[in-house]
């Protein structure tokens, strides 16, 4: 298989345009461009994937599952590079101001993280930050190495992050049991049918979220009840294949709860089956500042606060 060298990272507006319109010369009409031009651009962009993204066979054209995926990878990409050339310019022109890097796994990152960086500053005060999302093991050896001041991770009863310190509890969340509905808005993957093996869509390795399964799949027997039929690190990838009816997804409610609330998801299996979750920040003392301290004390302290009874 040949892929182009390099890739035009803004070939990914190109692609929304197309979605948005389903018309190549519509879409190539926005970007003052000919419609052969235009096609080309996405033609490079499959090449570069090595995929099909757009199916031409339908009027108006859609995006393929594939298409839909990489369309909301490379538009998280692209709002993160403007967020960081933003952060650096302002950075720039104040260059006694610290930015604060904050390392997140993927799935805390696309909607914990803003709602919780928006209520800090309403309390702390506004602070000049930028987010890495990764892997977690990435993002602790990051925090170890110095190239990152806070790690906000996952932790449940059972699992916790191997930082190395105590973290600070900044909120929680829940892995609950989505699929697809039917027509009547029940789950096409009745969980609670006997000796039925389920299709799973399975956090991959390089995804320690996926840890948090392993004590209610001992528990409850669930291995055998479930088949893999799908895997990848990214919560956001196997949101997409539940929503296409692909397989049974254990996913954090924050991330879903819009897919619930419009009927693309629906919970399956019994209420016992979702795993609560802490959120939890970690920090390296060793590698901190004046500025990094501030925040973190005024975060012990908001902790502290919250787990005196009323």
């Amino acid at each position: 298989m040949h892929y182009v060298a390099a890739m035009d990272i803004t070939l990914f507006r190109d692609l929304d345009r197309l979605r948005q319109t389903g018309n190549f010369s519509q879409a190539a009409a926005l970007v003052n461009l000919s419609q052969p031009a235009f096609s080309r651009r996405i033609k490079s962009l499959e090449k570069w994937v090595g995929a099909v993204l757009v199916d031409r066979s339908r009027q108006p054209v859609v995006l393929t599952e594939a298409g839909t995926q990489m369309l909301e990878a490379g538009m998280q990409a692209l709002a993160r590079i403007e967020q960081e050339r933003s952060q650096i310019r302002e950075a720039q022109s104040l260059p006694d101001k610290y930015v604060v890097t904050f390392a997140t796994q993927h799935s805390i990152g696309w909607r914990f993280y803003p709602a919780w960086l928006q209520a800090l500053e309403e309390a702390y005060g506004p602070i000049l930050s930028r987010l890495r999302a990764d892997d977690l093991p990435n993002c602790l050896n990051d925090l170890k190495q110095g190239a990152v001041d806070f790690v906000i991770a996952y932790a449940s009863a059972e699992i916790r992050p191997q930082a190395g310190q105590p973290g600070v509890r900044i909120g929680s969340d829940d892995l609950i049991p989505v699929c697809k509905p039917d027509g009547a808005g029940a789950p096409i993957y009745d969980c609670a049918a006997a000796g039925v093996r389920m299709p799973f869509l399975r956090f991959g390795d390089a995804a320690p979220i996926g840890m948090h399964l392993e004590p209610l799949f001992a528990a409850h027997g669930l291995r055998s009840r479930f088949r893999t039929v799908y895997e990848n690190s990214m919560a956001g990838a196997l949101r997409i294949r539940a929503r296409a009816g692909d397989g049974v997804a254990w996913l954090p409610h924050s991330l879903v709860a819009p897919d619930l609330a419009g009927g693309l998801l629906v919970r399956t299996g019994p209420p016992d089956w979702d795993i609560p979750l802490e959120i939890l920040i970690y920090r390296n003392a060793e590698r901190s500042n004046r500025v990094t301290r501030a925040l973190w004390s005024f975060l012990e302290v908001r902790q502290a606060v919250s787990l005196v009874p009323a």
